[in-house]
């Protein structure tokens, strides 16, 4: 299934500096590759744990953040070109993680961003007006330069989603390496809410070296998902999900279909 969907997002010469994936922290943290130990429950130490680690505790464009009084803006529209793809998981000790190619992308400002992989937080990581959900779902991309562009997705309580299900019964419960499920494909575009009303804004990334780089696209409207997928997930990774980073001087952009 390809699906193919104009929505609009933050010019990349406004939304903020581009870096380069030169340095190997940032490389591991994004393909998922073995880098300085750190874990979920001390957050506020990951800047002391590596001098890669250091723009946690000392940068000013950090995520996740509030979703709040956002301004109604009139952007650049992006095109998401997205389609079935195996599943090949693994679980990386943070999070269950999901690989993709590059038949797989989204173009920001005449830009294309491939997606490299999907992962997964419990609870939601970003939160709306103070309101936190179950769980929130991160599709990951990377443009020629390094820059980062991530779809946010919320996901609330509800029915069972089907497309997560095949994910669920195949998801390691403890750190694995990659690993293809013969005969199993994921809609990546079931993934993604059918009303496209969007927050954006720039910021970084919500792991180690959380490195300032990421246009940031969050869907408004969550997808379902059952109590007991919840369940299944919060049994391998009770809280996996960043505390709320200031906003400061950056600008929090709103756009509705």
């Amino acid at each position: 299934m390809k699906r193919r969907t104009f929505v609009k997002a933050i010019p990349l010469g406004l939304a903020g500096a581009t870096f380069s994936l030169n340095f190997p922290s940032l490389i591991a943290a994004v393909a998922g590759e073995k880098h300085t130990d750190w874990s979920y429950d001390d957050p506020e130490s990951w800047g002391y744990l590596s001098q890669d680690y250091q723009v946690c505790s000392l940068g000013n464009q950090q995520s996740p953040i509030d979703l709040q009084s956002p301004i109604s803006s009139e952007l650049q529209p992006i095109e998401i070109v997205y389609q079935d793809i195996p599943l090949k998981l693994l679980n990386n000790s943070h999070t269950i993680q999901v690989n993709s190619n590059s038949d797989n992308y989204i173009i920001i400002d005449g830009e294309k961003f491939d997606l490299l992989q999907f992962h997964f937080h419990h609870p939601s990581e970003h939160t709306v007006t103070g309101k936190t959900y179950p769980m929130e779902v991160h599709f990951v991309h990377k443009n020629k330069e390094g820059s980062l562009a991530v779809l946010g997705v919320f996901l609330q309580e509800g029915q069972e989603n089907a497309i997560l299900k095949s994910i669920w019964e195949a998801m390691p419960s403890h750190k694995s390496e990659e690993k293809l499920i013969e005969g199993v494909k994921i809609s990546l575009a079931q993934l993604l809410p059918n009303d496209q009303t969007m927050y954006r804004y720039f910021g970084s990334l919500t792991t180690p070296p959380c490195s300032e780089i990421v246009h940031w696209i969050v869907f408004q409207n969550p997808l379902e998902i059952s109590s007991t997928q919840i369940h299944k997930f919060k049994q391998i990774f009770p809280l996996n999900a960043r505390p709320i980073q200031p906003l400061n001087r950056r600008f929090l952009l709103s756009y509705s279909e």
